[in-house]
């Protein structure tokens, strides 16, 4: 949802009494409680009302993900939620788009009922818009998915409420916003450090590689770096399941499904055919890691002619140590070893080759990332070791950080609203919003 395009037309309404593609659904009217049971795989078990505890939903998440047999989720009420957010007043909006906007909300920690503003545990509360039939679609795809994954990787869907027309969704609330912003964001958030990257990468990768994995294969389908958001500790997060796919199954290698996604993410054989393979996640995954080394977009028609497409312009120089410097990021001043900048170039070769059977799992993608995060030496050897001794967490960012936050605007560094006229910025949903004035980057175009 959010920044997923295209869709499947869904049916006007939720279907309660009818067979729905994303399984059991409870809907609230007053006081009656109604339910559909017709996908065993998506069992929503807890009566309207209910009071689910920290310890089921908010505690600890396996460091290996878990799958739930039935959803662990807190249904609200929209009066709990009307509550929550300030009664939805703009200035608690996080973003917005054709779906609805996400407000920032406050709940009790303990038992996730509403809490004052300022108050508790702070969540992102998404609230449909109701003429939204993408949104519907991808709602029902939310909830079947979230509800039931689990992983320190994944964002956590705390609970849901549909109540007449009303759809909402809560999540976690994720501190440092999305990778999007802070790839592109110049002027506004300061160049992550090489290691920094990895770290966010490797992060992202194990969350790929869980729900290939599982025991039920996921498809992503849609993996950017704006669906990549970061907790207070960087620690990267997958959001967004609105365009998530159950995998192939009875030995099938691919799922027939209408083509959506975002151009220049979307693997080339899934764009040309429609068939999703699990292996469309990693072409996906590896054109985040080009976005990464280059700091540059994945599409972007305001770069000479020749280099709109990032991975028609870069993929040439990955496999050359020479060359490959010429495409890394400025802003990284060289500050990373060569060697592991150009073994993150072959690992991304390899996940943008042409043919699914070419590329990497993300099981071994992950792995060698690590590998590489491992590897010492070149210009920012001494440096990393002498941040890491100074500091338990060290800064996520990279050396001419600084200067630029120096030189920013006030209001930029305190985080507060910029001066009447400034442009506004693209915000995504579940974190907040910066509406100090984008660098000049046009959207990628809609797959439709």
């Amino acid at each position: 949802m959010g920044n997923c395009f295209g869709f499947e037309k869904p049916s006007a309404t939720p279907t309660v009494n009818g067979s729905t593609s994303s399984g059991l659904f409870t809907s609230k009217t007053n006081s009656s409680t109604t339910t559909n049971t017709t996908n065993s795989d998506a069992r929503f078990s807890r009566s309207i009302g209910s009071s689910v505890g920290q310890d089921s939903i908010t505690g600890e998440v396996d460091p290996n993900g878990t799958i739930l047999e039935t959803p662990n989720l807190r249904i609200f009420t929209f009066a709990e939620l009307k509550n929550a957010t300030k009664n939805f007043k703009p200035d608690t909006i996080l973003g917005e788009g054709g779906f609805g906007r996400v407000f920032k909300g406050w709940v009790d920690e303990k038992t996730l009922n509403p809490a004052k503003s300022g108050c508790g545990m702070v969540v992102a509360v998404k609230k449909l818009n109701p003429e939204s039939m993408q949104g519907l679609e991808e709602w029902q795809s939310e909830v079947n998915f979230l509800g039931r994954l689990s992983h320190p990787n994944l964002v956590r869907l705390l609970g849901y409420c549909w109540e007449d027309k009303e759809l909402l969704l809560v999540y976690e609330f994720m501190a440092k916003g999305s990778l999007e912003n802070h790839l592109f964001r110049r002027g506004v958030f300061q160049p992550l450090s090489w290691n920094f990257r990895l770290r966010i990468l490797i992060g992202a990768a194990r969350g790929l590689a869980f729900l290939h994995t599982s025991e039920k294969q996921v498809i992503y389908r849609d993996f950017k770096a704006s669906n990549i958001l970061l907790d207070s500790n960087y620690n990267a997060k997958i959001s967004d399941f609105g365009l998530a796919k159950n995998g192939p199954t009875g030995g099938d290698s691919h799922v027939t499904t209408r083509v959506m996604g975002t151009y220049g993410y979307a693997a080339p054989e899934y764009v040309a055919t429609g068939h999703l393979y699990v292996k469309s996640d990693v072409y996906g995954f590896g054109v985040v890691l080009l976005e990464m080394m280059t700091g540059q977009r994945a599409l972007d028609t305001s770069r000479p002619s020749g280099q709109h497409n990032l991975v028609d312009w870069a993929k040439p120089f990955l496999s050359d140590r020479r060359r490959l410097v010429r495409i890394m990021d400025a802003r990284l001043e060289g500050q990373f070893p060569s060697k592991a900048a150009f073994q993150a170039g072959q690992l991304t070769s390899r996940c943008l080759a042409s043919d699914p059977k070419g590329r990497p799992s993300m099981k071994e993608v992950a792995e060698t990332l690590e590998q590489i995060e491992a590897i010492k030496g070149g210009k920012s050897s001494s440096k990393d070791a002498a941040t890491a001794a100074a500091k338990p967490l060290p800064s996520p960012y990279s050396a001419a950080a600084s200067a630029a936050a120096s030189n920013a605007p006030r209001h930029q560094a305190r985080g507060q609203a910029p001066p009447p006229g400034t442009p506004p910025q693209h915000r995504s949903p579940l974190h907040p919003r910066h509406d100090a004035a984008r660098q000049a980057h046009p959207l990628p175009p809609r797959l439709r």
